[in-house]
């Protein structure tokens, strides 16, 4: 699945096209490499996205095509 399609059903990122941005601008790496939102996201990536001041690292659980508003938080998992 698609990097932005994934960030956004996660809800991670609440917009495909926010989240397209946040990659042209460098704002998320994938096991340390800066990515594209075209991005293949397998099952343990480990993806760090940065929200200004804030950084966020999660290690990437499931790639479903359809998740539901409160499936979302089972695609992944916190990293600290």
């Amino acid at each position: 699945m698609r990097l932005d399609k994934w960030l956004k059903n996660s809800r991670l990122i609440k917009r495909r096209t926010v989240a397209n941005e946040a990659c042209d601008a460098g704002r998320v790496t994938a096991n340390g490499r800066p990515v594209k939102a075209s991005y293949e996201v397998k099952p343990g990536d480990l993806l760090e996205l940065k929200f200004g001041e804030r950084t966020v690292k999660v290690k990437v659980l499931s790639t479903p095509e359809i998740v539901g508003k409160a499936d979302a938080v089972a695609l992944y998992e916190e990293v600290r």
